[in-house]
């Protein structure tokens, strides 16, 4: 076959509509070989030209998309020096923007021999063939018609984040045809629209869609890499979500399905894994990178470099001090943003990315290349701010452009709720956007992506349910997932036909939906959580692919209940933008405000605001929040104020019903109840500035008090009349 020198830009394989440019980054390479894959299995292989940059080039006039393809790497195989060349590996194009077929776990994707005492680790090498083992790069032809597609782009304090499973949501959905359920077609089902629309989504961030492959230890138990954290195509979507085909009609489907989720005024994010690779450690196969240039993707221990530094858990980290690392990151990034429309990006892990070279640094040069990028500074950035590495808990110390999944939220909403002492003062910092950790960096309640169940441990049903993990069908003799869960059963492990039991259990339930829906910042559900979804407590169900995670649709009437629940509380936040703040309140977090500032007040049972003897009793588990609806200080897009109705918050974490009094008639004259989460309806009764109403045990009870009653606005403050609420 013919083939021209081509260009060294852009790498990956470059559709032209006359022919295809293939580039590739390899410094360590002395040749690198194209290799066409035919429908059979034959394969072509064409040695590229040229080398410019230590990119590898050539261009082949009339290929066509759809034609699958690798890469040979001829240089030194030294692993001890850092260097894993193996031309008898056919690798992927680390900028494939489709891929084909799967990885089997043949003998031949490992470049050291199986009999190798040191495998991986000497300079032994196996030389058995990879082709027809491994996965296939894929040429894709970049048009789609996009319509009028536009990104929803809701401001943050707008935001209702939905975490889901492409495949979990819509395995088992009975509106959605077979041949699409489990795939990108079927997340952009009217069905699965509709049910977000209805509950009030926002914007659903996918758990990864990128191309991952399936351990072998998993596949060795019957089991798979369900969650999807073991990526090895950047620009790929995952092949095995799609219904319609994998020479690069993944793509399509993928790019379809945004198109019907943005026409619902969703946005799409997704939980990207850049920090590692499914090449694991120096016992993995070699997939990619490894045999393209080891040494500049992935950092080594530098006392013996045939050895990965590992901050991830999985056996490696990407070098991020690399600039082709980088580049990589960031060109992928803007692929994702401009061609697949996507709105936004999950960091997983997101302590190593900023890990230079040792420490945490949020002064790192990926995040300045995230700062001054055009395309990706402007789309939602959320980090999970942890690794597993030294000092890799980064809560609260990313830089203003970031928002952070909060651990802190999670883990004293969990404590509150199930009756730790001692939690009152840091459950109203959690409750309030958590000024602790962002105000100090200048930023708002938006950095916090508030959550309480995310898809790493129990379900929220499963929270209420068990005190101990059951993670035995996972085969680690349950040694596996995290022991410490903060969970409380209510009196009985797992199933009950106790209706004491379940009460208090669907009780709890709205409690956590209450709070997490209501308190300041970004709130994020975990899928299938608004309708009960059980994993039978199992809290690390990664590798189960199957019933157990797939999302049930056939709703009992208690699962249906719960759902009318949830949308309601979310239609609440949407309605009153007091529960929607950008900034902080003017009263301290933790301890209150004096009497006269009147953005928020904290209150006893006794209807007394709370001293500070009330937040040091360590026994406390109860309190009453005022939001005042007229002391938003931040006006709207057209700068007109912001004015909603007072909120009473009552959080009654104790084990035995408790009488409140409401507020003095300054704080509100009438109230009406729009939230009880020990109710089977709502008594819409009124209730008077300083009268006493009954909250049941582990319950919370929200009241409303209309926008002409009794509005005191913070001292000082000038507003004007009341004249407009903010539009829902």
């Amino acid at each position: 076959m013919q083939i021209w020198p081509g260009r060294p830009y852009p790498l990956g394989a470059t559709y032209d509509g006359s022919g295809v440019n293939f580039a590739l980054f390899s410094e360590i390479a002395d040749a690198v070989d194209l290799c066409l894959i035919d429908d059979d299995g034959a394969e072509e292989r064409i040695r590229l030209p040229e080398v410019d940059g230590f990119v590898w080039h050539g261009y082949l006039p009339g290929l066509q998309p759809g034609q699958r393809y690798g890469f040979r790497v001829h240089g030194p195989y030294a692993p001890l020096d850092g260097h894993r060349c193996d031309p008898t590996k056919l690798l992927l194009d680390p900028y494939a923007l489709a891929i084909d077929g799967t990885m089997d776990g043949d003998p031949s994707l490992f470049s050291y021999p199986m009999t190798d005492v040191d495998r991986g680790t000497t300079g032994e090498r196996n030389e058995v063939d990879s082709l027809g083992h491994t996965l296939l790069s894929v040429v894709v032809n970049p048009f789609f018609d996009w319509g009028q597609d536009r990104a929803p782009r809701h401001e943050y304090h707008n935001t209702v984040i939905y975490e889901a499973h492409v495949k979990g949501m819509t395995m088992l959905h009975p509106d959605i045809p077979e041949e699409i359920r489990g795939t990108y077609a079927g997340m952009g089902h009217p069905a699965i629209i509709a049910h977000l629309v209805d509950l009030g989504i926002t914007a659903v961030e996918l758990m990864p869609v990128h191309q991952f492959v399936n351990d072998f230890h998993l596949q060795d138990k019957g089991l798979s890499n369900y969650w999807g954290y073991n990526t090895i195509g950047f620009f790929a979507p995952h092949n095995g979500y799609a219904a319609y085909g994998t020479r690069g009609e993944q793509v399509l489907e993928f790019k379809a399905m945004v198109k019907a989720l943005h026409e619902a005024g969703i946005e799409v994010i997704l939980d990207v894994v850049y920090n590692h690779t499914a090449e694991g450690n120096h016992l993995g196969p070699t997939l990619a990178f490894r045999g393209i240039d080891n040494a500049a993707y992935y950092r080594l221990v530098s006392t013996n470099r045939a050895h990965y530094y590992d901050t991830t858990g999985t056996g490696n980290s990407l070098l991020m001090r690399s600039p082709h690392v980088l580049q990589l990151i960031m060109d992928s990034l803007r692929y994702w943003v401009t061609e697949m429309h996507v709105d936004g990006f999950r960091f997983d892990l997101a302590a190593t990315l900023a890990r230079q070279f040792h420490e945490v640094d949020k002064l790192s040069a990926f995040f300045d290349l995230i700062q001054q990028d055009p395309i990706v500074s402007q789309v939602k950035l959320i980090a999970e701010p942890w690794d597993i590495g030294e000092g890799g808990y980064q809560v609260g110390n990313f830089p203003p452009l970031w928002t952070e999944w909060n651990g802190k939220y999670r883990d004293t909403v969990r404590d509150f709720w199930r009756g730790e002492p001692a939690t009152i003062g840091e459950f109203a910092s959690r409750l309030t956007g958590s000024s602790d950790l962002y105000e100090h960096s200048g930023r708002k309640p938006i950095a916090s992506i508030n959550f309480v169940i995310a898809h790493d441990g129990f379900t929220m049903r499963d929270l209420v349910s068990y005190n101990q993990k059951h993670n035995e069908a996972n085969g680690e003799d349950n040694r596996d997932g995290e022991s410490h869960n903060r969970s409380w059963n209510c009196g009985v492990e797992g199933p009950t036909d106790d209706p004491d039991v379940i009460a208090l259990r669907d009780r709890q339930h709205k409690n956590l939906m209450t709070t997490l829906l209501l308190s300041q910042g970004v709130p994020m559900i975990a899928h299938g959580d608004e309708i009960g979804r059980s994993q039978d407590g199992n809290n690390n169900a990664y590798c189960q692919d199957n019933e157990l995670t797939w999302i049930d649709w056939e709703l009992t009437e208690r699962q249906a209940d719960l759902l009318d629940f949830t949308r309601r509380v979310v239609q609440l936040r949407r309605e009153q933008p007091v529960f929607r703040r950008r900034r902080f309140f003017a009263g301290s977090a933790n301890h209150g405000g004096e009497s006269d500032i009147h953005d928020i007040s904290w209150f006893t049972p006794a209807g007394v605001e709370m001293s500070e003897g009330d937040w040091s009793n360590g026994y406390a588990r109860s309190i009453m929040v005022f939001l005042n609806g007229q002391a938003i200080p931040e006006p709207d897009r057209r700068g007109q104020p912001i004015r909603g109705d007072n909120i009473l918050l009552i959080f009654n974490g104790h084990y035995e019903s408790l009488d409140f009094t409401l507020p003095r008639k300054d704080f509100g004259a009438s109230w009406l109840v729009e939230i009880d989460t020990a109710a089977t309806s709502i008594n819409k009764k009124i209730r008077r500035a300083g009268s006493t109403v009954r909250v049941e045990a582990r319950s919370t009870l929200v009241l409303r008090g209309p926008a002409d009653r009794g509005l005191i606005p913070p001292r000082g403050a000038a507003y004007a009349p009341l004249t407009r609420t903010m539009p829902s």
